[in-house]
């Protein structure tokens, strides 16, 4: 080979270097290389901001300062495979930054060999995975909450259908209550969807609820914002579906005449929110005393998952149905929206 062509030879290297170098220094993931005694040689920029130690502190020293002691014997093993050649497959590990804390990674490693062919060192590519695993966290503590909701809906649909059947009229008046009711439970269940099972505004529950029956006009909502636990919203949920059932069938959502105000207030640890229904003309027996299933959502159902007292009653012009518990069982921790 001539001089001209050897010299080109070694400029077209020094470019691919420096090109390699530029990649490796901008690239987002942690780059590391290190000899097959586990001391760093390199350190990229992103590995500067995943593991906070700065290329100054970490050449020249042990790979292990990044990994937890009782992962130590992961990193021998990995140098053992190494020096006998073996390939290594991306794994996730955890890893321990500057400050102490720990750091879920994907990490690959790949041989670095010399001009023989013999393999030298390794070279990491690390990538921080911790929002990976958060994502797959939440999706494990939802489906655990989906499926106890699940399971208490089971139990809640056929005490509906029991009870609905033992107190309706005749066959299309069940298949309507039950329609209507399964339907409500539904509509609690895709605000608590919407919001990773999270709770939901107390606003939306009741404006939920009420929007069948086409009565806004009628009805007042008055109190602070607040966002209800899901134990919460399912069983307000079915009360206020029962509730403006029943002002449909007999109240101020069937003959349009009168007031309905929902308000709630939260003091001292404790929540109350009640429904006022004001009736002009008067109307005489407005909820029945019965056990129909309506009843019992209203008056044991919704007190007891919410560990609270219920009072219902019917003077005159007015019915009044109110719950009062401690406020942990209603409102979720971040109450303002």
């Amino acid at each position: 080979m001539n001089t001209k062509s050897h010299r080109a030879n070694n400029v077209s290297d020094d470019l691919d270097r420096v090109r390699l170098a530029a990649i490796v220094d901008s690239s987002f993931d942690a780059i590391v290389s290190k000899d097959l005694d586990g001391t760093v040689r390199t350190w990229n920029a992103a590995a500067e901001r995943l593991f906070g130690f700065s290329a100054d502190e970490m050449i020249g020293q042990s790979i292990l300062k990044l990994v937890p002691e009782h992962l130590h014997s992961e990193e021998k093993d990995i140098l053992k495979r190494l020096r006998h050649g073996e390939r290594i497959e991306s794994f996730e590990t955890v890893r321990q930054r500057k400050d102490g804390t720990y750091i879920s990674i994907s990490l690959t490693i790949s041989p670095i060999r010399n001009g023989m062919g013999t393999i030298v060192g390794a070279s990491k590519i690390a990538r921080d995975n911790t929002s990976v695993k958060d994502k797959e966290r939440r999706i494990r503590v939802l489906l655990r909450e989906i499926n106890h909701r699940v399971k208490n809906q089971y139990a809640i649909i056929l005490s509906m259908i029991r009870l609905t059947r033992d107190h309706a009229e005749d066959a299309s008046v069940f298949e309507r209550q039950i329609r209507e009711r399964i339907m409500a439970l539904s509509a609690s269940h895709d605000l608590l969807v919407s919001a990773e099972w999270a709770g939901a505004p107390l606003s939306d529950v009741i404006h939920t609820q009420l929007r069948p029956f086409r009565q806004d006009h009628a009805v007042t909502i008055d109190g602070p914002p607040v966002i209800l636990t899901p134990t919460a919203v399912e069983n307000l949920g079915m009360a206020f579906h029962e509730l403006a059932m029943n002002s449909s069938e007999k109240g101020v959502l069937n003959r349009a005449q009168g007031t309905i105000v929902i308000s709630w207030a939260m003091a001292a640890g404790s929540f109350e929110i009640s429904w006022v229904e004001t009736f002009e003309p008067e109307t005489p027996r407005f909820i029945s005393t019965r056990s129909g299933f309506g009843s019992i959502i209203l008056k044991r159902i919704a007190p007891q998952a919410l560990n609270s007292a219920a009072q219902m009653v019917h003077e005159g012009k007015t019915f009044t149905w109110s719950l009062q518990g401690p406020l942990d069982g209603f409102v979720a921790p971040a109450i303002a929206l």
